[in-house]
């Protein structure tokens, strides 16, 4: 062969041989490289992710689920919260204790307050049972009438509304805590120690005795 044919033949051209290379000017990668890369199906971007993958970042709940509870800041808080319960408690049984005591001194106090009051009322009132006593006589005797009547019925209304109430009538069967006895007799006509005769009727303020009544008693015989 001619050294015309050498060079002017195709397969002697030194670049025949060589594969050709991608230059800049190229689009990418050829279709079989392209294949060569992502696989079918992306395998090849299943089995590699980015280290902050969604994969990845689904376990982190479980993985903090299973991580040890983590010890307190402070140890000696446990102890300084029970010695403040401790203290709570005392300081509301003490309140408590005072709450009722205070009860029980208001309770005193209006009791005490309500029997003085009566002592009060009781000592003016017996000072009118000689008055009261006077009126009953002369009821008895027939000389309540005209005004004099009014106003004995006026006081006897006015002492009443202060709580004072007279008992002791003719045929009351005896009682001797409310009656005292000044005579005595036996008679067929009862059955039990009975009142024949009222010499001064008694008086009673609330429940508490102000003046017993006297009395004739009749024994059954």
């Amino acid at each position: 062969m001619t050294e015309h044919a050498r060079h002017t033949d195709p397969g002697n051209r030194p670049d025949a041989a060589q594969p050709r290379r991608s230059g800049p000017g190229d689009a990418g990668p050829r279709a079989g490289e392209q294949r060569l890369l992502h696989g079918d199906g992306g395998r090849v971007g299943q089995g590699r992710g980015p280290p902050g993958g969604g994969a990845h970042r689904a376990a982190e709940p479980e993985e903090d689920a299973q991580a040890p509870a983590k010890a307190p800041a402070h140890p000696g808080l446990g102890a300084e919260l029970e010695a403040l319960r401790s203290e709570l408690d005392e300081r509301t049984r003490d309140l408590q204790r005072v709450t009722a005591e205070y009860a029980n001194y208001r309770k005193r106090v209006d009791r005490d307050r309500g029997a003085a009051a009566e002592q009060t009322t009781g000592a003016v009132l017996a000072a009118l049972l000689p008055v009261l006593d006077d009126l009953d006589r002369a009821r008895e005797h027939g000389d309540l009438v005209g005004p004099f009547a009014t106003v004995a019925e006026a006081l006897t209304a006015a002492t009443g509304k202060f709580g004072l109430v007279a008992f002791g009538e003719k045929g009351d069967p005896f009682d001797p805590t409310r009656h005292e006895a000044v005579a005595h007799q036996r008679s067929a006509d009862v059955t039990e120690p009975t009142c024949v005769e009222v010499m001064r009727r008694g008086y009673t303020l609330g429940e508490r005795l102000l003046r017993p009544a006297l009395v004739a008693v009749a024994d059954p015989e």
